[in-house]
Parts: structure tokens; C-alpha cells; sequence
């Protein structure tokens, strides 16, 4: 089992952290240069280089952020909360003061061209606002005296009207609340990092929820793999003990009636029958070659006790010998047929071992011509049934079919699983 699925508890990776911060600023960055061209101050270029400044700053502050907030990654959804609240106050503070060192020079800036255009001096960038004023002076000049006073005004009750007028309209027209983000109180511009430090400590947390979500659902397959594995190993276990069981039993007999040579036959396929069979896993699956092999091998051992009785036949298409089922799933069912039709007996018995696909489907029979199993015993056939149902059902849950019974002229098990290559 992973041995990362047992920390105390989940992390959300750097990598993903990272990204949302650089995302977040690089939010910030547009947005607030989009502002800017909207309002048509002018002086872009200079303003998102400071801009790309306070972003880059951004970024290592909220690194620092997250460093500190992820201290309290196992903690109660309510300490992880009023940490967030409490830790991003420095950290709104620290990133207001970087903003206003950034953009101080530029404010002076701005402040001498308000200054300016107050006090009725011409812009700076020589805009239309400019030219305005230099047409209406001149318009203004060339006008004879008796002009003005027909209209009702003197000439210098025009100047100053025209240059109050105009000087109200550059400033209702440059002055905006986005561009007091840098002239404002450095109060104002912590208060709108605090919230945006928030918004991303809210992303962290549901990044963090996402991160305990899938750890707790890979714990979970885990433990079930686990399970499922120990299952497994127990159902297979079942088997060798009883197999051995019947051997030792069979090779007694042999023993006592005198038969040496066919004991010592019997000890050598047992051998073999265990060398290969404890060589693999038990909850791994085998080719359908190597079970049909382990079974001739157990055909072999019968065969020793009931050399007149038992006549086998197994029946492998080449294209389905790279099939996977479970080791040693044949081989209780085989055990049934020796042990009710072979051994109840005085003649010859075929047991017959037969693999087809069938719809995308492995469909393997064993089937017999011996004389059936007992009513006594029909619904169970001891452990050997049952056996193999639970170990088809915990590798492929409830999508096998096993049905077992009598036939017109002997007993028949067939059981249907999903058709696997891959192990």
C-alpha cells in the first residue's frame, strides 16, 4: 500500500499553489491596465512596468501568505478561517506600502499635471486640450473691444470664465476613482489588498478541500484493494489444505497396499504440483495456459490413485491461452468430478475441461459422465463451490455467472467471466 496515503493529513502541491498565485496577479495586472487605458490618462508603457512591479512583489508576498496559512492545513474549518482573516491583514499592509514606494514618483507626476491644468497651464502632452485653449486666447485677442461689451462681459471676466470652465472639465474628465487607487490614503489601498488576499485564501481552501477529497477516496480504494487482496489469499488457502488433505490420504493408501512405485510417482507430481503452484501471487490472476498446465499436473496425481477410473480431456483454443483467470480456479471444480464421479465408481469416467469465448466472455466448462453429485450434498459441494463463486466475485464483483448441475448423461459446471488479456 502507498505509504503517502497515511500522512496525517493532505497537501495542496507547490506546483498548483504557484499557479493560482501567478494567476491572481496576473489578473490583477490585466485588469487594472485594461482600467487604465479606459480612462485615457496617458503614460501606459511607464505605468504597467510599475505595474509588472507591484505584481512580481505580489507574488512573493503571497507565497509568504500561503507558507504561514498552510500551518494550519489539518486544522478545524474555523482556526483556518480566522487565520486567513488575521494573515492577510500584514500581509494587505506590506503590499499597499510596496504599492505607494512603487508609484511614488508617478504620483508626483500626476499631481503636478492636475496642478497644471488647475491653474489653467496647458498639458503637458500637448493634447487637444491644449490646442483648444491656445485657439480660444488667440480668438479671444483678436476681438475689437466693443465686441466684448456688447456681449455683456468685460475681456477679463472671459479669460477667467473660459480658463475656470476648462480647467473643471480636464479635472471632472482625468479624475476618476481608478486613478485614485495610487493617490488615495494608503489605508484605501490595504483595505482592497485585504479582500483580494481573502478571495485567494478562499481559493487555497478549496484547493485544500479538493486535495482532502481525493486523498480520502484513493485511502478508501485502497483499503478496498487491501481487503480485496486478503480475500483473495484466503480463498486460495482454502484450497491447498484440502487438496493436500486428499493426497495425503490417497498416498496412505498407496502405502499401505504396497504400491511404492506409484507413491513415489504420487510425492514427485505433488512436488511439482506445489512448486508451481506457490510460485505465483494469489491475487494475481495467470494465463489460462498455466491453469490448464496446473491441472494436468493435478489430473496427473488422481490419476496415480485411480489408473483404470480416470480419463481426462482438456481443451484450450490457442487464441485463448493468453486469457487471464485466477490461479488455481479450476481446480476445485475438477476435485468435484474426481470425488463424485470418479471415486463412487468401478468404470472408466471422463473428466472433460473445456474453454470457449462467447461474446467478448471466457466461458470454461468442466463437466463429467460419472453418475452425478449426491442430493445430500447437490447444493453445496462442500467448500469447493462455493469456493470458487466467492474468489470470481471478489476479482470481477457480480459480473460472472457460475451454474452448476446435472446433465443428460453426467454432471456439468460452467462458469462465465469477463474475457481480460492484461492481467
Amino acid at each position: 500500500m502507498d505509504k503517502s496515503l497515511f500522512e496525517s493529513h493532505a497537501r495542496v502541491p507547490f506546483r498548483t499553489v504557484v499557479i493560482s498565485i501567478v494567476l491572481l496577479w496576473a489578473v490583477y495586472f490585466a485588469l487594472a491596465t485594461i482600467r487604465w487605458e479606459i480612462l485615457g490618462v496617458g503614460m501606459g508603457l511607464e505605468m504597467m512596468r510599475l505595474r509588472a512591479i507591484v505584481a512580481v512583489a505580489g507574488v512573493g508576498v503571497t507565497i509568504v501568505l500561503w507558507l504561514l496559512l498552510r500551518l494550519f492545513d489539518s486544522r478545524a474549518l474555523w482556526v483556518q478561517a480566522t487565520a486567513a482573516l488575521l494573515l492577510a491583514a500584514p500581509a494587505s499592509v506590506m503590499l499597499a506600502q510596496i504599492n505607494y514606494y512603487v508609484f511614488a514618483d508617478m504620483n508626483t507626476k500626476m499631481e503636478q499635471i492636475f496642478v497644471d491644468i488647475a491653474s489653467g497651464k496647458s498639458p503637458p502632452d500637448g493634447g487637444p486640450e491644449s490646442a483648444q485653449s491656445s485657439a480660444d486666447r488667440n480668438a479671444a485677442s483678436e476681438r475689437e473691444p466693443g465686441e466684448a461689451e456688447e456681449a455683456g462681459i468685460s475681456e477679463p471676466d472671459i479669460f477667467v470664465e473660459n480658463d475656470a470652465l476648462r480647467g473643471a472639465r480636464q479635472i471632472n474628465r482625468k479624475i476618476d476613482l481608478g486613478m485614485l487607487s495610487f493617490l488615495g490614503p494608503l489605508t484605501e489601498i490595504a483595505f482592497s489588498r485585504y479582500f483580494m488576499m481573502l478571495a485567494w485564501c478562499s481559493l487555497y481552501y478549496s484547493l485544500l478541500a479538493i486535495s482532502k477529497a481525493r486523498l480520502a477516496e484513493r485511502r478508501e480504494q485502497e483499503f478496498r484493494n487491501a481487503a480485496k487482496a486478503a480475500e483473495l489469499r484466503s480463498l486460495r488457502y482454502q484450497v491447498n489444505p484440502h487438496f493436500l488433505f486428499n493426497t495425503l490420504n490417497s498416498l496412505s493408501s498407496l502405502v499401505i497396499t504396497g504400491k511404492a512405485e506409484r507413491a513415489e510417482q504420487m510425492i514427485q507430481l505433488i512436488s511439482r504440483f506445489y512448486r508451481h503452484s506457490l510460485a505465483d501471487d494469489p491475487t494475481t490472476n495467470v494465463t489460462l495456459a498455466d491453469e490448464f498446465d496446473l491441472q494436468r499436473l493435478y489430473l496427473a496425481i488422481e490419476a496415480v490413485r485411480f489408473p483404470e477410473r480416470l480419463r481426462s480431456e482438456l481443451i484450450l483454443p490457442p487464441e485463448l491461452a493468453d486469457a487471464r483467470v485466477p490461479g488455481m480456479i479450476l481446480q476445485p471444480l475438477i476435485e468435484n468430478s474426481v470425488r463424485y464421479a470418479v471415486s463412487p465408481v468401478n468404470r472408466p469416467v471422463l473428466i472433460r475441461v473445456e474453454a470457449r469465448e462467447e461474446f467478448d466472455r471466457l466461458v470454461i466448462t468442466v463437466s463429467d459422465d460419472g453418475p452425478g453429485v449426491p442430493d445430500n450434498v447437490r447444493n453445496g459441494f462442500g467448500i469447493g463451490l462455493a469456493n470458487v463463486r466467492d474468489r470470481l466475485e471478489a476479482r470481477f464483483g457480480p459480473d460472472i455467472v457460475l451454474e452448476s448441475g446435472p446433465v443428460p448423461g453426467g454432471y456439468r459446471t460452467e462458469m462465465r467471466i469477463p474475457l481480460t488479456r492484461n492481467g
